[in-house]
């Protein structure tokens, strides 16, 4: 562990290209490390769309990490164990719960804006400069240091430019245009907010329907529902159909999943999203331009893992600046700690989607996650 405040890699100044999960826990990261941080984003409301995500105990160790776990369990859900369920809502099995979970072998689910609210708001009490409504149009590396115009007509000079712009990434396309564009994976994912009866006290899955369902508690009273299913032809959804296709998909499932479908209505969040998927080979990084995030390994949510990888992202990069030697051998160490891992959570992610897609052996899918989970487990 590198010590706090170090400068040895003589990073003062630092610009991140993008507010969401990974570029903000990059900013808190970094500045409670006595850099000055300045962090842009082209929205200027600084929104966040979507319903609840699932977070694993990897990712909530990497929230604890960056102070912000607390938050995270006072204003989302954590806890311990799955439960599996027939179509029919029947209990199957449910895993046994230790008698005091460690938080990585914890779990649990947060609504998406409450995340975004909770670190925007370290963001800003870490001393970082925020700028809304604002892009990069140009950039240009001297090797000494990064020349910066934005959309403003403001310019700036930076010793380092993180770029956590998203799976969608401008600088991703401006930094390494030969790269793939992200790849749909032929899957489908709908996101339902419901309340959250008091007995769903972990993550619930169902399991024997053509698609792929389960139920996550987010907070004291909510859940969200997820389904995936196979979708090969990448339809669009308009938003007045969405209700009713929701139903019709949680029309043969029973139990609590006919209560939710029956409470379907005007009010209800619903948020679907096709799933794509993106791994920048290794480096993630030009110069002193880094990617991370969403922007180097966009994965789906089979791994439940998108947003601890992100925030892993942002610690270990702090980490790295703040240790010995130059720019560029911070970036080289960050990326032998982090690309296989980022990896390993995009393939297994893939695969058991391909699994799910084709109707394959649920009990190698489960195998899978559970290996690659163990893996994960261990420090980043």
């Amino acid at each position: 562990m590198a010590a706090q405040g170090g400068r040895a890699t003589g990073v003062k100044s630092v610009l991140i290209v993008g507010g969401g999960i990974g570029g903000m826990s990059a900013a808190i990261a970094l500045a409670r490390r006595g850099i000055d941080v300045t962090l842009i984003d082209a929205d200027p409301n600084w929104r966040v769309y979507g319903a609840g995500i699932s977070v694993t105990g990897m990712s909530l160790r990497a929230f604890d990490d960056l102070g912000v776990l607390a938050e995270v369990r006072a204003r989302g859900f954590v806890g311990a164990g799955i439960r599996l369920r027939s179509v029919e809502g029947h209990l199957i099995a449910e895993s046994p719960v230790p008698e005091h979970p460690t938080t990585v072998q914890s779990g649990g689910g947060i609504m998406r804006p409450v995340l975004h609210d909770i670190l925007s708001r370290r963001v800003r009490e870490s001393g970082v400069a925020v700028r809304l409504g604002v892009q990069t149009t140009a950039m240009a590396d001297d090797g000494a240091g990064v020349d910066v115009t934005f959309s403003d007509a403001e310019r700036g000079r930076y010793d380092l430019v993180i770029a956590a712009d998203g799976i969608a990434s401008r600088t991703r396309a401006l930094l390494f245009p030969e790269a793939p564009p992200p790849r749909f994976t032929g899957q489908g994912c709908w996101r339902i907010v419901a309340p959250r009866p008091a007995h769903i006290d972990r993550t619930e899955m169902y399991l024997g329907a053509p698609v792929k369902l389960g139920l996550n508690p987010v907070s004291a009273d909510a859940l969200y529902l997820f389904l995936l299913e196979h979708v090969p032809h990448n339809p669009r959804y308009a938003p007045e159909g969405q209700l009713d296709r929701v139903a019709e998909l949680l029309a043969p499932f029973g139990g609590d999943i006919r209560t939710i479908r029956e409470g379907l209505g005007p009010q209800s969040q619903v948020n679907y999203r096709p799933l794509e998927c993106l791994l920048l080979p290794d480096p993630w990084y030009k110069g002193r331009i880094v990617l991370i995030g969403d922007a180097a390994h966009a994965t789906t949510p089979h791994m439940a893992s998108g947003a601890g990888i992100a925030v892993e992202d942002g610690l270990v990069l702090a980490e790295e600046i703040g240790g010995d030697g130059p720019v560029e051998a911070a970036l080289a160490r960050f990326m032998q700690r982090r690309f296989d891992r980022a990896r390993r959570v995009v393939e297994t992610s893939i695969r058991v989607g391909e699994i799910e897609m084709a109707a394959g052996d649920q009990a190698a899918a489960t195998a899978l996650i559970g290996d690659t989970m163990r893996d994960l487990q261990q420090p980043y």
